[in-house]
């Protein structure tokens, strides 16, 4: 089946991109993805407690305000609920292709056209989208003797809500996002609650609050009430942003989040396993007002050693202590550098996009890819944040993407990709950025690849990325055309830089 452009993935990204095409537009577009329903990210992870650590009205799409939030910071079934929303309010459902997992996609540079192989068909497109996410397949660490366990194991990111995890002894390895938020939800219910941590976190309280109805109904009737709301936490959140390029400035929050450490754990000695040694912001930082007073009650051990191996009935630490446990709750995150999808993309000349980016990731204003045509990535290398929403990345993104599809329509264009040497440019732009920053001060976090490079966050503020993004630029791109003619030859021409 033919169609103008392939969207891979149906959460923020995927979903965005399609409402945006939708707008502008450019209504020959299909959303492909693996699972019964949209939402992405916040349709696989539904585990106890799981919500958002970004304001309601930021973590929204700017076209598509939610008056009915029912919290500042909201829950997972709400943003699940307000992306199905948006599905059926900008009247997009038609496009979707649920339970179409993509198996392959490979560029065709005869045809100029992308090859998708899924679970539900094959499909070519002139323009691909990935819009996986970085959050999409879970880590599961490889731990000797996991096979050979006798309970329960199971990722946050998929839940076992047909597993009562009443009275039992569960070992809970990871003390990342997630964690941090399901811990305090099944602690009162288990027998015994082992927490493995390999690093404390630093933590801030969760400034949050219910949404009164007159606020709701002032957002609802009020012209720009909404709107106003949103610009404020705009700036307030991307103004965070200075203590991550400058360390010092956060020594005032560290300050905090020592002082809720101190009054929330008595125990010294508890207290100093959760306390960190390493730079506030140089992993991610964390919100809750329950995870630290869930770890001083008596059901609950705070275990530091590392884990050598899984028993059929516990774990066993470098200490040689056997840890006893019926489940395994594996709060270890997920591929962000090293994704599946990007095995599955191949570009021209057959090359993977999985082995341009090994060792590490490179792309042009983390949106495209030199070598793969007609190839836009959401939420691609060194887009992600550490103090505001990504919405606002995916939005400034898509504007790019759209500058593309209109210079491409208005130019008689078949195809576009960044030249090596802008993509060169722009990174080598991004890595020098990255000096000074709180992700440089040398610990090890899930922002970092194997080279040891942060190829995941951008170093600058959220407004500066999106005045990189602003415009489309051909002198930085390999511009295919050809004549409108039927069967004409076609000219090939690289733009210059």
């Amino acid at each position: 089946m033919e169609t103008d452009v392939a969207i891979v993935g149906a959460g923020f990204g995927g979903l965005g991109a399609a409402i945006a095409l939708q707008r502008a537009g450019f209504t020959d577009y299909l959303v492909f993805d693996r699972g019964d329903d949209v939402g992405g990210t916040w349709r696989d992870n539904s585990y106890p407690g799981c919500a958002c650590d970004v304001p309601s009205h930021l973590y929204s799409f700017s076209f598509a305000p939610n008056p009915r939030w029912s919290n500042t910071f909201s829950s997972q079934p709400e943003i699940w609920d307000y992306l199905r929303g948006c599905v059926d309010r900008f009247g997009i459902r038609p496009k979707l292709r649920l339970r179409h997992e993509v198996h392959e996609a490979r560029w065709d540079d005869q045809r100029r056209r992308w090859l998708l192989r899924t679970s539900g068909g094959d499909h070519t497109a002139r323009v691909l989208i990935c819009a996986a996410g970085p959050l999409s397949d879970p880590a599961i660490p490889d731990l000797p003797g996991i096979d050979e366990f006798a309970g329960t194991v199971f990722h946050s990111a998929r839940w076992r809500h047909d597993h009562d995890l009443t009275g039992r002894r569960v070992a809970v390895i990871g003390t990342g996002a997630s964690a941090v938020q399901f811990v305090p939800q099944i602690q009162p219910a288990v027998e015994r609650l082992t927490l493995f941590q390999r690093s404390p976190a630093w933590i801030m309280p969760r400034m949050s609050r219910r949404i009164s109805r007159v606020e709701q109904a002032a957002f609802r009737t009020v012209p720009g009430a909404q709107r106003a709301v949103r610009a404020g936490l705009y700036l307030v959140r991307d103004a965070i942003g200075v203590g991550f390029l400058h360390p010092a400035v956060n020594r005032l929050a560290s300050r905090l989040s020592l002082r809720t450490l101190r009054r929330q754990v008595p125990d010294p000695h508890l207290r100093d396993k959760l306390t960190p040694r390493y730079a506030m912001g140089c992993k991610r930082v964390l919100i809750s007002n329950d995870y630290w007073p869930s770890l001083t009650r008596p059901n609950v051990d705070v275990v530091t050693q590392g884990i050598a191996r899984i028993a059929p009935d516990g774990l066993v630490t470098a200490d040689g202590v056997h840890h006893r446990a019926d489940t395994i709750i594996l709060g270890t995150g997920f591929h962000v550098t090293d994704a599946p999808i990007v095995r599955l993309i191949h570009g021209r000349g057959g090359r993977s996009l999985g082995a341009a980016w090994t060792p590490s990731m490179h792309a042009y204003r983390g949106t495209s890819i030199a070598g793969f045509p007609n190839l836009f990535f959401l939420l691609g290398p060194n887009t992600g944040l550490g103090h505001t929403s990504v919405v606002l990345m995916i939005e400034a993104q898509l504007r790019l993407v759209l500058a593309a599809l209109r210079h491409m329509r208005a130019k008689g264009v078949q195809a576009v990709e960044p030249t090596a040497e802008a993509q060169r440019r722009w990174t080598e732009r991004v890595d020098q950025k990255m000096t000074g920053t709180v992700w440089q001060t040398g610990c090890s976090s899930w922002y970092l690849d194997a080279t040891g490079r942060n190829t995941t966050i951008w170093p600058g503020f959220a407004t500066s990325f999106r005045m990189r993004l602003r415009r489309f630029r051909p002198a930085d791109h390999r511009i295919i055309t050809a004549d409108r003619t039927p069967n004409a030859p076609e000219r090939e021409h690289a733009d210059a830089v």
